[in-house]
C-alpha cells in the first residue's frame, strides 16, 4: 500500500509516506507555520520514497482534536489532494496517535494521551493495546480540566503529550503513584500513517467531502482570541 499522511494539529508539522513497510517522514516543531511548510514537507517525502501522487492509494491525516488552525490546515490540504487525484481519506485522531507512538517507542500497552488545549483544558483520552498491536480507545475522547480527568490506574500505562509538561503534578496526584511520563511528544505523521493503513485495511476510508476536523470544543469558533494558533 501506498499512503500519505499529514499531522498538523500541535506545535510539530509533520508528513510521512507508506510504502508497503516502509515510512519516510519529515517533522519540524514549528508554530505558525505549517501552512507555509506542509506542502513542501509532502514534496519531500514523496521524492524520497520515489512515489508521485498518482501512485497513492490514499491519504491519511490527524483529523485532531488539536489546534483549530492546525486541525483544520490537515484536513483542507487532504481534502485537495484527495480530490484531485480522486483518492479515499482516512481520519486518524491525534490522540490515538501519540498513543501508537509510545507503543512503539516505549512498548506501552496502556497510554494516557493529553495534549494541551490552553484555556486550562487538555484534550485527553485512554488507549489500550489489542491483539493486533494497535492502540484502542477506551472510553471517549475529550477536552476537560486536568483536574477532572479520572485517569485511573493500569498496568504497564504511561502518559504522552504537552498535557503532561502542562498539568503533570494535578495528572499525577490523579493517579495515586508515581507514573512516567514523555511531555515532549507530539503526534507526527509516521504513525498517522501506520494508523492509517490499518484503518484502510478495516474499511474505514471515507470520501474526501468526509475528510473533516474534529476539534471537541463545540464553541471554538465562537473564541477566535483565545484559541491555539500554531
Amino acid at each position: 500500500m501506498k499512503l500519505l499522511a499529514i499531522e498538523t494539529s500541535t506545535e510539530s508539522c509533520s508528513a510521512a509516506v507508506l510504502n508497503n513497510n516502509e515510512v519516510y517522514a519529515v517533522s519540524k516543531i514549528a508554530p505558525r507555520q505549517h501552512n507555509e511548510i506542509i506542502l513542501s514537507m509532502c514534496d519531500k517525502v514523496l521524492g524520497q520514497s520515489q512515489i508521485s501522487l498518482t501512485q497513492l492509494d490514499a491519504i491519511s491525516f490527524g483529523r485532531g482534536p488539536g489546534a483549530f488552525t492546525g486541525v483544520r490546515l490537515a484536513a483542507s490540504v487532504t481534502q485537495g489532494i484527495a480530490l484531485a487525484q480522486d483518492l479515499p481519506v482516512i481520519p486518524v485522531s491525534s490522540l490515538a496517535t501519540l498513543a501508537q507512538a509510545a507503543h512503539h517507542v516505549h512498548n506501552a500497552s496502556c497510554v494516557f494521551a493529553c495534549i494541551d488545549a490552553r484555556m486550562q483544558e487538555v484534550y485527553y483520552a485512554t488507549y489500550e493495546l489489542d491483539e493486533h498491536h494497535i492502540m484502542q480507545l477506551r472510553g471517549e475522547e475529550k477536552v476537560i480540566r486536568p483536574n477532572f480527568i479520572d485517569v485511573g490506574t493500569g498496568k504497564n500505562c504511561i502518559g504522552a503529550g504537552s498535557g503532561w509538561g502542562t498539568y503533570a503534578e494535578v495528572l499525577q496526584e490523579k493517579m495515586g503513584n508515581h507514573i512516567s511520563y514523555y511531555a515532549d511528544e507530539f503526534p507526527q505523521a509516521e504513525f498517522v500513517a501506520k494508523l492509517g493503513k490499518y484503518y484502510f485495511e478495516q474499511g474505514l476510508s471515507v470520501p474526501a467531502s468526509q475528510a473533516l476536523p474534529v476539534y471537541l470544543r463545540d464553541n471554538v469558533a465562537e473564541k477566535p482570541k483565545r484559541k491555539m494558533v500554531f
